[in-house]
């Protein structure tokens, strides 16, 4: 099965955070991990981050991840110090090349955005992205159920160990890229660039379709984000 998977996904780099919240502008990194993955899925490279994140972890995020606030402060970095990790690493996968694996990228993108704003780290543009959520989404886009990480996953034949676990979450979007690209081989972009322009427009459409559902039937003033990878 691997002579099938396209040359642009034997080795993929793949990026995930846990945070205190779910509002990309607020919120903060508590834990992160950066990771290599070659073409049978193997982990070739791994980096973790346990950040301090200067505010107290609200519970309800404790109960999705498990860091408390006690342990992100006796046994996390200064957030400074790791975002300004985080964002040279990822520099440094580009450069060599590899596509950044990030399942629902506007999410962790855009709050790595607002961490490196926060702490005056420059962060170059990130390109080439891979999507998951939006290739799955406009690729199969009439399957019902749920699209988390965890349903995907489980749709694709990935095992997915501790979910929102960072480490177990990058490493999991990373083998459901490769699954997607085995799928859709013959569909796809074979041009890295052309792909990543592809899911901004997928993005949007997905965006303004599931804007107009909403409208439609709960809120007529509802508005969706189509913006990818990064909303501004």
């Amino acid at each position: 099965m691997n002579d099938s998977l396209p040359l642009w996904a034997a080795q993929l780099a793949v990026f995930d955070t846990e945070t205190t919240g779910v509002e990309t502008d607020t919120s903060r990194i508590v834990s992160a991990t950066l990771a290599i993955l070659g073409e049978n899925g193997e982990i070739t490279e791994r980096y973790d981050w346990l950040l301090n994140p200067g505010v107290e972890i609200p519970d309800s995020a404790v109960r999705v991840h498990g860091i408390t606030t006690e342990v992100a402060r006796s046994s996390g970095i200064d957030a400074a110090v790791g975002i300004a990790q985080i964002t040279e690493r990822i520099a440094q996968l580009i450069e060599r090349g590899l596509p950044l694996v990030v399942y629902n990228a506007p999410y962790d993108l855009s709050l790595l955005a607002a961490e490196q704003r926060r702490y005056g780290v420059a962060g170059a543009a990130i390109a080439p992205v891979l999507d998951p959520l939006i290739i799955d989404k406009q690729l199969d886009r009439f399957r019902k159920g749920k699209r988390t990480l965890v349903a995907v996953s489980e749709h694709y034949g990935v095992e997915l160990g501790n979910a929102h676990d960072a480490g177990e979450d990058a490493i999991a979007s990373g083998k459901v890229m490769q699954q997607l690209a085995r799928k859709y081989a013959s569909t796809l972009p074979d041009d890295l660039e052309a792909l990543h322009a592809a899911q901004a427009e997928w993005a949007r459409a997905q965006a303004e379709n599931f804007q107009d559902y909403m409208r439609r039937v709960r809120d007529p003033n509802f508005v969706a984000d189509g913006a990818w990878p990064i909303r501004s």
